[in-house]
């Protein structure tokens, strides 16, 4: 089990989509984020497998939660920065977003 201090180490935070590319030497179809987490961690690169529910158009300015405070990964020739959460159905991923009035770089209680 994750103690309740374990978990305050995660820092998630509200990011703003401002940039949105293909990604064709990922293994799984996958775009390039480009993501606004604030004046505080500023703008950082993501990839996410989101190719099956959202065209490029539809993510930009689009609002999604993301842990900011793992280390970089590389996924083919890329370096992702933050990872950017959603949830995994049959059919692909669907980003986990917030309902409302939030601003990059907020941090999730």
């Amino acid at each position: 089990m994750l103690t309740y201090e374990e978990f305050l180490k995660v820092d998630m935070r509200i990011g703003k989509i401002i940039g949105v590319e293909d990604f064709p030497a990922a293994k799984k179809p996958s775009y390039k984020l480009k993501l606004d987490l604030g004046p505080e961690i500023g703008i950082k690169a993501s990839c996410s497998q989101l190719t099956h529910f959202y065209k490029k158009e539809e993510l930009l300015c689009r609002y999604v939660v993301c842990v900011v405070n793992f280390p970089p990964k590389m996924i083919a020739d890329f370096s992702s920065e933050v990872l950017t959460l959603g949830v995994w159905t049959d059919s692909g991923v669907v980003y986990l977003q917030p309902e409302r009035g939030v601003r990059p770089g907020l941090r999730i209680s």
